[in-house]
């Protein structure tokens, strides 16, 4: 409640992207505090055998992880495991740093609970993503979300994957492939059939030469068409990868109680928040509909409450990522909603 009533209006009244940088940073040095380290730790942590998760060959603690984007170079997953997440998914990494699109490219909607993002994979570069997963502490479960570099040609698109693939395998639990980011231009055309088997073809090739290899998933936007979704439904069945996370950001603007001259203000970007929940969670019973239960999947979009995470757990959502409602729900939201999942 006061995260809500006190915390969250000062906050919004700062640039989102400054807020994000800062509140972290906050966290990040109240955890390197001996006496406030154990008292946030005590504030957040709350575990339970019911909440429990095994997923493609993994054991979560409890199903809520954070979504990619949210810790784009791993320097934060310590102070996030803090916070009560059974996983933490960094990234979306490329080869070479790169510094995104020009700022503003965050933006709130608090009439409708969600944000509009066009940052374009702004992320320090594998090598020192690598350098920041080594000095970690916690024991969290890691993904790695990887992308290409924005003047990678799509044609020259596998070498990148491969490239992020090879250089995180050591120090991540799972990877997702990011072919759906709206962000990056044509990037969603590498979830055509002919581009997306190349890309996980190869990385499955090298995944299958490791002594243990690791769980590949795909990240697919919400937009695709029935037919496009079948086509990549069968691409992920025949290379045999481990499961799909539905869905990134959306294009769509459809039913936003956002003033339409406010929204073009804002321009372009994917929105994500409380008005991607339905469709997201449609797309997760369809694959699971359509997979028929042989695909863990993990369901993202519109999260705010307990109540959102049952819904995609019983659409047939293996585990759940959240972002934009963190953001709008504060701190204390995987408390609160682990408490309620066994109540």
């Amino acid at each position: 409640m006061w995260y809500s009533s006190v915390v969250r209006p000062l906050l919004f009244r700062l640039p989102p992207e400054r807020v994000h940088y800062g509140a972290m940073g906050a966290l990040q040095g109240a955890l390197a505090l001996p006496g406030l380290s154990g008292w946030l730790r005590a504030q957040y942590h709350f575990a339970h055998p019911a909440l429990e998760t095994q997923a493609f060959g993994l054991q979560f603690p409890n199903p809520i992880g954070l979504a990619a984007g949210f810790d784009k170079n791993a320097v934060w997953i310590d102070a996030l495991a803090a916070l009560g997440f059974g996983f933490v998914e960094i990234g979306t990494v490329t080869p070479r740093p790169q510094e995104g699109n020009p700022k503003p490219r965050l933006f709130r909607l608090p009439a409708d609970e969600a944000l509009i993002n066009r940052m374009g994979f702004n992320n320090a570069g594998l090598d020192k993503v690598i350098e920041n997963l080594k000095k970690r502490k916690s024991k969290i479960l890691v993904g790695g979300n990887i992308g290409k570099n924005k003047n990678t040609p799509n044609e020259e698109a596998v070498a990148d994957y491969l490239t992020v693939f090879k250089g995180l395998f050591p120090w991540v639990d799972y990877f997702v492939v990011n072919v759906s980011s709206p962000n990056t231009p044509n990037l969603r055309a590498l979830q055509a059939k002919k581009p997306l088997s190349e890309i996980l073809e190869s990385l499955q090739v090298h995944n299958q030469s490791q002594n243990r290899p690791k769980p590949i998933l795909l990240k697919i936007a919400p937009d695709l068409s029935t037919e496009q979704l079948d086509e990549v439904i069968a691409v992920v069945q025949e290379t045999g990868i481990a499961g799909m996370v539905i869905s990134n950001t959306t294009l769509s603007r459809e039913g936003l109680q956002t003033p339409s001259a406010l929204l073009q203000s804002f321009g372009e970007g994917g929105l994500s928040g409380r008005p991607l929940k339905n469709p997201s969670t449609a797309l997760v019973r369809y694959v699971y509909q359509q997979t028929k239960g042989t695909l863990p999947i993990i369901g993202v979009g519109g999260i705010c409450r307990a109540e959102d995470v049952k819904e995609k757990l019983q659409a047939g959502a293996s585990l759940v990522q959240i972002y934009t409602g963190f953001v709008y729900e504060g701190p204390g939201m995987v408390y609160q909603i682990k408490r309620s999942l066994i109540s």
